[in-house]
């Protein structure tokens, strides 16, 4: 069965954390139309403060791609994988993994802060949204809203 997956990643800093910044940030979109050539592959999107948000994307091998995928019995088993080294904000207990029937999509979201190797400089935040479809779909399927939704999203501080 055909497996769709969008991995979107904004990044910032303290800088984007008010004002406008922040509401440049917040207005960043979760779900971009698919490129044709994007199957199987996974549609990965970056935005970053730097550049004012402005989305840039590029495919990926799904296997590197920070998600786990299996197929079973007519389902779609997804969950996201969160390494320790960018655990923060603590996850006392992540939701389990969400079963797909063909149709089905889920949009999942992660955030993550760390700061630099030796604290020279501050906090980096990271918003990780996986959009994952099961079964055919047409391009613009992470436009709607999803039939599941999962916010994993924690206090960043």
């Amino acid at each position: 069965m055909k497996i769709t997956v969008q991995w979107i990643r904004t990044i910032w800093t303290k800088e984007s954390r008010g004002g406008e910044a922040a509401a440049r940030r917040n207005a960043a979109p979760i779900g971009f139309a698919l490129p044709h050539e994007a199957i199987p592959c996974a549609h990965v999107v970056r935005m970053h403060e730097d550049d004012g948000f402005v989305p840039y994307d590029s495919q990926e091998d799904l296997r590197n791609v920070d998600i786990q995928l299996r197929e079973a019995d007519g389902q779609l088993r997804v969950f996201p994988q969160v390494k320790p080294l960018y655990a923060l904000p603590p996850r006392k207990r992540r939701p389990p993994a969400v079963r797909l029937v063909p149709g089905q999509w889920v949009r999942w979201q992660l955030n993550y802060r760390f700061s630099s190797a030796m604290g020279i400089r501050g906090w980096t935040y990271w918003l990780d949204t996986f959009n994952v479809a099961y079964g055919p779909v047409d391009a613009d399927v992470f436009l709607s809203k999803p039939t599941v939704f999962i916010d994993e999203r924690g206090p960043l501080r």
